[in-house]
């Protein structure tokens, strides 16, 4: 028996996972990022600063039951896999996996952030037989609104085209900036979650899409006039993941317009919304990452690690 190790080192996410090779069992641990209340979020050699902090405790507790060697590390390098990616919290994570690599003597593979969104959403939904097809895939979160037309690739796992996203704002920045105006905590994914659910009303939003691309602007400066026209915090939630849902079912029905019928994954924190997956599950036979699969995590470069170290074995 060994493991896969995997590492990430994200905006706001410190995480780390190991892959049985044996029982196919993933175990990972992750550590937001401290953010000071009321804050948007962190300059990135702060990111840097705390990761360096973060990961070695994570490690230690991770890999303290552990009694099988690691075999491979794999380790995210770059946000997304397009030419000039690059984001320096990722530096963290790539030092300590080259010192393990090296320390150990064992292969490293390299990764991108959005394709571990990926693969741990086709992981975590029981969905691995997409590995070997194209599908579209949605990477929803705070740095990203995406949606890929995505094949598998020898070289970087996934091969991914962009054929859409938000033009401006992000859907996870609308929901973290609508959250902190109503005196959330950073990030405020879940908060804005709850509160929404318990609004009454269901609001009908005509978001502007052109070609797969959405702009999301518009839904901040709604909610600040709700805010100010004394409306409930629950309803301007409702409101806020309402139009994040309307941008995304019309950019998904671009896509299999265009496309043709191709199943879609969806990833990233702002697919955990519980009201967005219900949704776009009800309209389309989608695949949704878990929960604890959704936000930024390290499971899913631990297992294309575990798949590029089996292919090297042969």
């Amino acid at each position: 028996m060994s493991l896969c190790l995997g590492i990430d080192t994200s905006n706001y996410t410190t995480s780390a996972a190991v892959y049985d090779t044996d029982s196919g069992k993933i175990t990972q641990l992750k550590k937001l990022l401290p953010v000071k209340p009321g804050e948007m979020g962190l300059r990135q050699s702060d990111a840097v600063f705390h990761h360096t902090v973060q990961l070695p405790d994570l490690m230690n507790e991770l890999l303290a039951d552990q009694n099988s060697p690691i075999c491979a590390v794999g380790v995210s390098t770059v946000p997304r896999d397009v030419e000039g990616s690059y984001m320096p919290c990722f530096l963290a994570g790539k030092a300590a996996a080259v010192c393990l690599s090296a320390a150990l003597k064992c292969q490293i593979y390299t990764f991108s952030h959005q394709s571990g969104h990926i693969m741990a959403a086709l992981y975590s939904a029981s969905r691995l037989d997409l590995l070997d097809k194209p599908f579209i895939a949605f990477h929803v979160s705070g740095g990203t609104t995406d949606m890929l037309y995505v094949t598998g690739d020898d070289e970087r796992f996934f091969k991914v085209k962009l054929i859409g996203s938000s033009s401006d704002l992000k859907a996870g920045q609308a929901v973290d900036r609508v959250g902190v105006m109503l005196g959330f905590p950073f990030p405020a994914g879940k908060y804005v979650d709850e509160a929404a659910r318990k609004s009454d009303k269901k609001f009908k939003v005509n978001i502007s899409v052109k070609e797969g691309f959405c702009s999301l602007s518009g839904v901040q400066n709604k909610c600040e006039v709700m805010l100010s026209a004394g409306q409930s915090a629950e309803d301007i939630c409702r409101y806020c993941i309402d139009s994040v849902t309307a941008a995304l079912i019309k950019m998904a029905d671009y896509a299999l317009e265009y496309y043709g019928d191709l199943p879609i994954v969806f990833s990233g924190g702002v697919m955990s919304n519980s009201i967005i997956q219900s949704e776009l599950s009800a309209k389309y036979n989608a695949v949704f990452a878990k929960p604890e699969f959704s936000c930024d995590n390290a499971a899913g470069v631990a297992l294309m690690c575990a798949y590029k170290y089996s292919d090297l074995k042969g």
